[in-house]
């Protein structure tokens, strides 16, 4: 007996210092923007600074990730369009998302996603499986034709085309079928994986379509994609998405503001 104590005494000496510390400060979020002329806010002790724009879906990404870790951090916000001389030089590039992590300062958003989720691997977002994690990688990769089909969607003609809305409904069609391939309420099986959350940002602004089209143009997800629609509604109230989440009559705004060059960010 006395020698299996001191066994688990050791084994709980080793997880104890050679397990990875968990930050100790609060999370924080910006209230708006921050521009040209702005100064950098200082940072918040022992939580991550991480660089964002409340529109952007690769950001997003990130914001998602760390929800789902519960891992404190403090969010600034940055104006793309009148970028922040502080921050052009820290970052020449200018773009978000990025992060900064032991003075280092890191970028783009698959990139960071993975990085939190291996620096931080409790909840897992990830399989364990080898085989699976790069199936799901390349899922994610081939999603990119939905975000590049809504984009061309929104933003490059001047009203809604109906050969671009058909395009981006047949971008829709192989990730219903893997949905519905899988078996499982989300893409990560009974709980959202990292998959899920890679993906959601798109999913969250392609409802902006109705009210930017004055509901000329609605996707028909009951009657081409019920799984996707049950999914979804599903999304929204996971407790890493449900905080961040903005309204379709928000980004329908966000989108017809950009496109007329009019403040887009603090809305």
């Amino acid at each position: 007996m006395r020698c299996s104590l001191i066994i688990i005494q050791l084994l709980l000496l080793f997880k104890c210092q050679f397990s990875k510390p968990r930050l100790s400060g609060k999370t924080t979020m910006a209230i708006k923007h921050l521009s040209k002329d702005s100064v950098e806010p200082p940072k918040v002790p022992g939580s991550l600074r991480f660089y964002s724009m409340r529109f952007c879906p690769y950001a997003q990404r990130v914001q998602l990730v760390l929800n789902a870790k519960g891992m404190p951090h403090d969010t600034v916000f940055i104006d793309l369009s009148d970028k922040p001389e502080w921050y052009l030089k820290i970052y020449p590039a200018g773009k978000v998302p990025a992060l900064i992590y032991d003075d280092k300062f890191l970028s783009e958003s698959l990139l960071l996603a993975d990085f939190l989720d291996k620096q931080y691997p409790e909840p897992p977002l990830q399989t364990s499986s080898p085989l699976q994690t790069i199936l799901d990688k390349l899922l994610i990769e081939s999603f990119g034709k939905v975000g590049t089909a809504f984009y061309k969607l929104m933003m490059t003609t001047k009203e809604i085309e109906k050969k671009n809305f058909d395009e981006l409904i047949a971008s829709l069609i192989p990730i219903e079928t893997e949905l519905v391939e899988r078996g499982t309420k989300f893409f990560g099986g009974n709980k959202p994986n990292m998959v899920d959350y890679m993906i959601w940002p798109w999913f969250e602004r392609l409802d902006a379509i109705n009210p930017y089209s004055n509901g000329t143009f609605v996707i028909p997800f009951e009657d081409k994609f019920p799984r996707l629609t049950q999914w979804k509604s599903l999304m929204i109230a996971d407790k890493a998405v449900a905080p961040y989440y903005i309204t379709p009559e928000k980004h329908a705004e966000h989108f017809t503001k950009k496109k007329a060059g009019l403040p887009a960010y603090d809305i």
